[in-house]
């Protein structure tokens, strides 16, 4: 089942994404990365600036988390984090597909350069990466991330983005 309920969720999200973004470690450059991986107080700015937290339960219980945030022209995939036991079962995909659905807008995902997996998954669902040049332009325009981490990320989009 899938579901949206943050406020009565809000520690399970929490704990989902720090238990998922495990993979990070070691993967992403080590000046970006941090323990916890988001702080709770990340997760309520995230949540205040418009992420709506989508979750999969399966039994009772939230197996993964995905967010979706709608801007003025597109629709951004935020916080795409499955429990580290609950991989490869489909679970993510059930939660994109459900995301895709509900967006009326283009989307655009950001991610990781090094994040192979992350990368592979968006395109199996028929993504594409676009240019540096774009990628630097959408993430400056439609998140709030450092410098830093626009040099190590990369944009993926679905296949109504007209790319300029």
């Amino acid at each position: 089942m899938i579901k949206s309920d943050e406020k009565k969720d809000f520690d399970t999200i929490y704990e989902i994404i720090n238990d998922a973004s495990i993979a990070y470690k070691g993967i992403i450059p080590t000046d970006r990365w941090k323990e916890p991986y988001m702080s709770k107080e990340e997760l309520e700015t995230q949540i205040k600036e418009g992420v709506e937290f989508w979750n999969y339960k399966e039994n009772n219980k939230i197996l993964g988390v995905m967010g979706i945030q709608l801007k003025t022209d597109v629709t951004l995939i935020r916080h795409a984090y499955v429990r580290t036991s609950a991989r490869q079962k489909g679970i993510g995909g059930k939660l994109l597909k459900h995301l895709i659905d509900k967006a009326e807008t283009p989307i655009l995902i950001g991610t990781w350069a090094d994040a192979s997996w992350a990368i592979n998954f968006y395109k199996k669902h028929n993504f594409r990466i676009l240019s540096i040049e774009e990628k630097n332009r959408l993430l400056k325009s439609y998140w709030s991330i450092p410098k830093r981490q626009v040099e190590t990320s990369l944009v993926l989009a679905s296949n109504d983005w007209k790319s300029n």
